[in-house]
C-alpha cells in the first residue's frame, strides 16, 4: 500500500511539473526586459521644444547608456521611460521642476565690464567660468549695462518644457552590463 501511494505522489508531482499552465521560475523572456531601476538603458533621442524645434539628436550616433534608478538624467525623462521596453518608442513631455529646474533670479550676477573679454560684450554670448571644483561651467551674457554685466549661470534648458522623442535600444540588467557612464544631454545650441 505504501509503494502504490509513494508512486501516485510522484506520478501526480510529475504530471504538474510538465504541465503547459505549470509556472517555470528559471524561464525568462524578452518581456521581462523593461526599464526598471538599476537597468543599463540604450536609447535613441531626439530633444526638441515646445515650439517643435529640435535642439539635439544622436539618431545615427551613439545610443545614449545610463543606468535607471541612478539619476544620471533630467528626473521626469527618466520617470516617463520606466516600464519601457526593447524596441517600444515614446514622446515624453518633460516640465521644468523636473527638467532643468525653473529659471533663477539668484543665478543672475553683475560683474564689472572689464573683467568680460571684449569679444564677448554681446547679450547670449558664452563665457566659460570655473565652478567651485574648478570644473568648466558655461555662463551667458544675459544684460549689458553702462559699467556691468549681467551673467546668467542658470543652465541653458532651465525654465524650459522638454519635449523627448525616444526608442529603448537595448535593456541590460546591472549585473549584465559594463558600467554606463553618467550620460549627459546637453543642448548644442539654445
Amino acid at each position: 500500500m505504501r509503494v502504490i501511494l509513494w508512486a501516485l505522489i510522484v506520478s501526480f508531482a510529475a504530471i504538474e511539473l510538465f504541465s503547459p499552465s505549470a509556472p517555470i521560475a528559471a524561464q525568462s523572456t524578452k518581456d521581462d526586459k523593461v526599464v526598471k531601476d538599476g537597468a543599463v538603458i540604450s536609447l535613441q533621442y531626439t530633444l526638441s521644444g515646445e515650439d517643435g524645434k529640435t535642439i539635439e539628436s544622436n539618431k545615427g550616433k551613439e545610443a545614449l547608456k545610463y543606468t535607471q534608478g541612478k539619476r544620471q538624467i533630467v528626473p521626469g525623462l527618466e520617470k516617463g521611460l520606466a516600464g519601457m521596453k526593447v524596441g517600444e518608442e515614446k514622446r515624453v513631455k518633460v516640465k521644468p521642476e523636473e527638467g532643468y529646474g525653473p529659471v533663477s533670479e539668484k543665478a543672475r550676477q553683475e560683474f564689472p565690464k572689464e573683467k568680460i573679454p571684449p569679444e564677448s560684450l554681446k547679450v547670449g554670448a558664452t563665457l566659460v567660468a570655473r565652478g567651485p571644483d574648478g570644473q568648466a561651467v558655461p555662463v551667458r551674457v544675459h544684460q549689458i549695462k553702462e559699467k556691468t554685466v549681467v551673467i546668467d549661470m542658470n543652465h541653458p534648458m532651465a525654465g524650459k518644457t522638454l519635449v523627448f522623442d525616444v526608442k529603448i535600444l537595448d535593456i541590460q540588467s546591472a549585473e549584465a552590463a559594463p558600467p554606463a557612464k553618467p550620460a549627459h544631454i546637453e543642448p548644442a545650441a539654445v
